[in-house]
């Protein structure tokens, strides 16, 4: 059955614009003399009462109608806005509102996201005249944009625009306005989704030394329309590219000039995917169309509720290029380098490591020398697979390495010369090739070091400016890491882009183009990954209170359930599968969250949670 239309009278359209949470209100077609209905295919048109009207609601389907007879400048205007935010995959209803070069308008060019609704004004030096038209202008908060290539970025600013009106033959139209879509947050959020793109990692000269650095795939954040036929938008935009900010770190198996040639991509009944390519895909052999294939799989598995089981790629002449079923896939599975986090760990009051296993209530020692009454740790962290642990003395001076079983020997990896424990080593940090990350924090040598088999490489951070690394978390895939900065008063969450060079021998790392995580909190205290695009972040906006709360790594509010609020937390452990519990370290003791769980108490004390990573 399809899903019901929903549409406004024109009548309504005369009001103020309020772009709430019922803001993509459109109009009924002009039959409909009052109310919105509902358009299934076979029954009568029916009103939609206002528990109906809700934007979320994913049943309910939103077009526009087209301009009115007689309309005044601002109505046209207003209509216009409102056909923008419909459920049409082509915006025609929108486009005819527009004459002249107006016509050319790109909507795909960019979206402005917008706070609040926006304001339309009239400009009074430019009072409707037929005979050299008006122009409206539209002012509004701006939140964020997202790119051509479904790209979000935070950007608050003020924002302003115009749209300029002529009459043709008698009916006032657009003949000028500015390519790309104004919306505001809640019909952004109506109308989009965030999903994950997937490209390979590119990790320079580490991809020949180590084997687990062959085939990560890395998460890529975009957004696309619900319910425009998302999952061949999906496949458009990753044969697209990947964003701007992560280009330079990842690749793509897709040869340059590969397109969809597929009208439409679907899984069929029993899970099979089929798509099939223009370009010059037939020449890729094997091996690269394998990898292709994966990141089909992984890509489209965002969209799909129920498991894909097998991909064929198919080339330009209909024949099947290779096929990839879903237990081969798992050989390029993102999951591949983040573990399987069934521990959690942290610094008890003895200054010990211990380790909760799964949802259990209880800790215990970790077996080896940082599990031992002279440990004397302030934190720690543990590799992707478990059996090796890393631990910064309580001196904050020192940063150990040792195996989590018994008869193994600590060694020390790096030291720090600061003279203050808070202003020496920061809590280490694993990525899932086997690197270990630690800022040193001393005011007279601030370094980001990253150390793998007693060699020691300083990490260069062009972007950091005067701010000090105060904590961080490195991704499993190695190329994307979040800091948190401490600059001006404030702590802020900013991602970097982990750039490799040189040799095997002499490797040059850099953390360059920081963009804050957060942009709504004035000031953060811990965070961690918590899936991978998504962090869980502990902060404040100004003048407010803790919150703890889900963000996305491209900036945007990620949409989630709330999180239950505890107060008091100093330190926050998740994991990128999200299943997991997650663990926070409060004035009140160590707590874990299950999943559709309360918070349980662990220990009534204890410091530095962390899982695998």
């Amino acid at each position: 059955m399809s899903q019901p239309d929903r549409r406004r009278t024109p009548d309504e359209r005369g009001t103020p614009i309020k772009w709430g949470v019922t803001s993509g209100a459109l109009m009924c077609c002009a039959l409909l003399l009052t109310g919105c209905a509902t358009m299934p295919d076979t029954s009568d048109v029916t009103k939609v009462g206002n528990e109906q009207r809700a934007d979320s609601d994913p049943q309910v389907r939103v077009f526009g109608v087209q301009p009115q007879k007689n309309e005044q400048p601002m109505q046209i205007v207003r209509g216009f806005l409102e056909a923008t935010t419909s459920d049409e995959a082509d915006y025609q209803t929108a486009k005819k509102y527009l004459t002249g070069q107006a016509v050319q308008w790109d909507p795909f060019a960019q979206i402005t996201v917008l706070s609040g609704g926006p304001q339309l004004d009239q400009e009074r030096a430019s009072e409707a005249r037929e005979d050299i038209g008006t122009t409206i202008t539209l002012t509004g908060g701006q939140v964020a944009t997202v790119d051509r290539k479904h790209s979000y970025s935070p950007a608050t600013s003020a924002y302003r625009t115009s749209y300029h009106l002529v009459k043709v033959a008698g009916e006032w139209r657009i003949d000028s306005l500015p390519d790309g879509l104004v919306l505001s947050e809640s019909d952004f959020q109506r109308i989009y989704r965030s999903v994950n793109l997937y490209y390979f990692a590119q990790l320079g000269p580490e991809e020949s030394q180590i084997p687990l650095a062959k085939d990560v795939l890395v998460a890529d954040p975009v957004y696309v329309r619900r319910r425009i036929d998302p999952v061949t938008s999906t496949v458009q935009a990753l044969l697209a590219g990947p964003s701007n900010w992560l280009q330079p770190v990842v690749t793509s198996a897709f040869p340059a000039g590969a397109w969809l040639k597929s009208q439409k991509v679907s899984l069929d009944d029993s899970g099979k995917l089929r798509v099939q390519l223009g370009g010059p895909v037939a020449r890729a052999g094997q091996g690269r169309c394998q990898r292709m294939a994966a990141q089909l799989l992984h890509t489209v598995q965002e969209q799909s509720s129920t498991q894909v089981t097998s991909i064929d790629v198919v080339g330009p002449d209909g024949a099947t290029l290779c096929s990839l079923g879903h237990d081969q896939a798992q050989a390029y599975a993102p999951a591949r380098v983040v573990g399987n986090g069934a521990q959690q760990y942290y610094v008890d009051t003895d200054h010990r490591m211990v380790a909760v296993a799964g949802n259990a209530e209880t800790a215990h020692p970790v077996p080896g020398p940082f599990g031992e009454a002279s440990a004397h740790l302030q934190s720690v962290a543990v590799t992707r697979d478990g059996q090796t642990a890393a631990g910064v003395r309580a001196d904050g001076r020192s940063l150990y390495v040792a195996p989590l079983s018994s008869g193994g020997t600590a060694r020390e990896a790096l030291t720090s010369e600061a003279r203050d424990p808070s202003q020496g080593l920061s809590a280490p940090s694993w990525d899932g090739l086997g690197n270990l990350w630690v800022a040193d924090r001393d005011p007279q040598h601030q370094r980001l070091l990253m150390w793998r088999d007693g060699k020691t490489t300083e990490v260069s951070v062009p972007n950091l400016a005067d701010g000090q690394i105060k904590s961080l978390r490195v991704a499993a895939d190695g190329v994307r890491i979040a800091l948190l900065i401490q600059q001006g008063g404030r702590t802020t969450l900013q991602l970097g882009r982990i750039e490799r060079s040189g040799t095997a021998q002499q490797p040059q790392i850099s953390v360059t183009e920081l963009r804050a995580v957060a942009p709504q909190l004035d000031d953060v205290e811990a965070a961690s990954w918590a899936g991978e695009s998504r962090l869980v972040v502990v902060g404040k906006q100004s003048r407010g209170v803790q919150q703890l709360q889900y963000v996305d790594t491209d900036g945007s509010a990620a949409y989630t359930p709330t999180l239950p609020g505890i107060s008091k937390v100093s330190a926050v452990a998740a994991f990128e599968d999200q299943q997991r519990p997650l663990l926070v370290a409060s004035d009140e003791g160590m707590y874990q969250l299950p999943i559709d769980g309360d918070w349980q108490q662990v220990s009534p004390d204890g410091t530095a949670p962390v899982y695998p990573g």
